[in-house]
């Protein structure tokens, strides 16, 4: 499992006395679990947990980002989503997007903190039947328009022939195996340590954990190159690459809108491309990705086809 601290490290961790972590668990939902009658805390959930607890930030009351001309988009990095940027610049006259590769978890903070009007996220939450909204809740004081980008497929990137026999993430900890890793906060990183935790393998064992890098591009050429012999990434880089690619699982991938933005020219100009044939068309029949839905407005009720 990943790293895990006792009742008395996360109250040193916190600064604060051990029975006020049990309230914290019980009154503001601190991740915890229970094994053998003793309760234990995930690190990386625990500092999760501090992040999207944070209210008392100084940017909270900045002034939203302009709009007119430029529509920021700021989050998870997507080759799709780049392309579609480069289509959108081709055609607008009066508009320009630009994009920050920051990963899931950063671009929300930095749509909280007003320095883009979309965010582009793929968090899977902790139940592992939703996306985006229960980061997005806690995140924001509000929740914003959350409009689907794409559905795409993420898994395990491999050597073309697969040449040390990876079967599932579980092989991460075989000696012989070095992986590439995804940006702390990206929501490849926490799919990767989600699957870690299932197999009960700590990070530590892992070769390549920390050789980490910003887009699933790089993670592709890094396996490409021979440097690393996998990694967690999206099946459009391994059809890009020729590498083999094993499907962990189809996960929604979308963009968080500013309600104080949603109405602009420039970011209903980009929402309303993604309905055109045009966007369509830039996605090929091996690419793992699904546009079906790409444009619509989500609701954290079921109503949509997760």
């Amino acid at each position: 499992m990943t790293q895990m601290m006792t009742t008395k490290s996360v109250a040193a961790f916190l600064n604060i006395n051990e029975k006020m972590v049990y309230s914290l668990v019980s009154e503001k939902g601190l991740p915890a679990t229970k094994v053998t009658g003793k309760w234990l805390f995930p690190k990386h959930l625990v500092e999760q947990w501090i992040e999207m607890h944070t209210i008392n930030n100084p940017d909270t009351k900045a002034q939203a980002a302009p709009c007119e001309g430029i529509v920021i988009i700021a989050g998870s990095n997507d080759p799709l989503l780049e392309r579609t940027i480069d289509l959108f610049n081709s055609i607008q006259t009066c508009h320009t997007a630009v994009f920050g590769n920051l990963g899931s978890m950063n671009g929300l903070h930095a749509l909280r903190q007003k320095r883009c009007h979309i965010a582009a996220s793929h968090l899977l939450e902790e139940n592992g039947n939703d996306y985006n909204f229960d980061y997005a809740c806690r995140e924001l004081k509000s929740m914003p328009a959350v409009v689907n980008f794409c559905r795409r497929e993420q898994g395990i990137l491999l050597q073309k022939g697969n040449p040390k026999k990876i079967e599932s993430v579980s092989d991460f900890a075989r000696q012989d195996i070095r992986i590439v890793n995804r940006s702390p906060g990206t929501g490849t990183r926490l799919l990767l340590d989600r699957e870690l935790n299932k197999y009960g393998i700590q990070s530590e064992q892992i070769k390549g954990y920390t050789n980490d890098v910003q887009s699933h591009i790089n993670a592709g050429l890094e396996i490409l190159s021979g440097r690393a012999d996998a990694g967690i990434g999206i099946r459009a880089v391994a059809a890009m690459l020729g590498l083999d690619f094993i499907l962990l699982l189809r996960e929604r991938y979308d963009l968080m809108v500013s309600k104080e933005r949603f109405f602009d020219e420039g970011i209903q100009r980009f929402l309303g491309m993604l309905h055109e044939e045009k966007f369509k068309c830039l996605v090929s029949e091996k690419s793992g990705y699904d546009v079906s839905i790409s444009g619509q407005m989500l609701f954290p009720d079921g109503r949509r086809e997760k």
